[in-house]
């Protein structure tokens, strides 16, 4: 029977349906760098010699070329650096429910919760695979413990407006390379 329960058993998170709080504490932070140099020079030098006979050119051409001396000289060089940093830190909580419970014993859960506050709304979805060992009394985990975790947060509203670039922008943005 799925929905039984002892009557002294402790009512930890183990049935489909059940609920319990994640506590998100994602941190991340990259670092990038590279450095490309390059240099390539070319050089010809060609000359005509004055006693040379050619075939099939005229005698006054041939004339016109004695002792012509031609030469060419090309260089190039490449230099560029760059340098990308981030750091990322994500800290909230969110109570998921129960959705699977695998045949091994994990629990696979997922949640939503929006919050709006003036004007802007903010979006919080979870889900992952927990090993119900990793539960704590209070009936909570931290988002470290979850495998395969999926968590996105996005924020909509009128404070984004102002920190995300206009449409016209993104458009100029992504034609011109520079």
């Amino acid at each position: 029977m799925a929905n039984y329960r002892p009557l002294f058993e402790d009512k930890m998170p183990a049935l489909v349906g059940d609920t319990l709080t994640v506590t998100i504490q994602e941190k991340s932070a990259t670092s990038t760098s590279e450095q490309t140099t390059g240099d390539r020079k070319n050089s010809i030098s060609e000359s005509v010699d004055a006693s040379l006979k050619l075939p099939f050119v005229p005698g006054y051409l041939e004339k016109a070329l004695a002792g012509t001396s031609l030469s060419a000289n090309g260089a190039a060089s490449l230099s560029g650096k760059g340098n990308n940093q981030v750091a990322t830190s994500f800290v909230s909580s969110i109570t998921v429910t129960v959705i699977e419970v695998l045949s091994n014993g994990n629990l696979v859960v997922s949640g939503e919760k929006q919050v709006r506050v003036n004007g802007d709304t903010e979006s919080i979805r979870l889900s992952g695979v927990l090993n119900p060992r990793d539960i704590g009394p209070d009936r909570s985990v931290s988002s470290l413990k979850l495998a395969d975790a999926r968590i996105e947060q996005q924020t909509k509203g009128n404070n984004r407006l102002y920190t995300e670039p206009g449409w016209l922008t993104k458009f100029f943005l992504s034609v011109l390379p520079f």
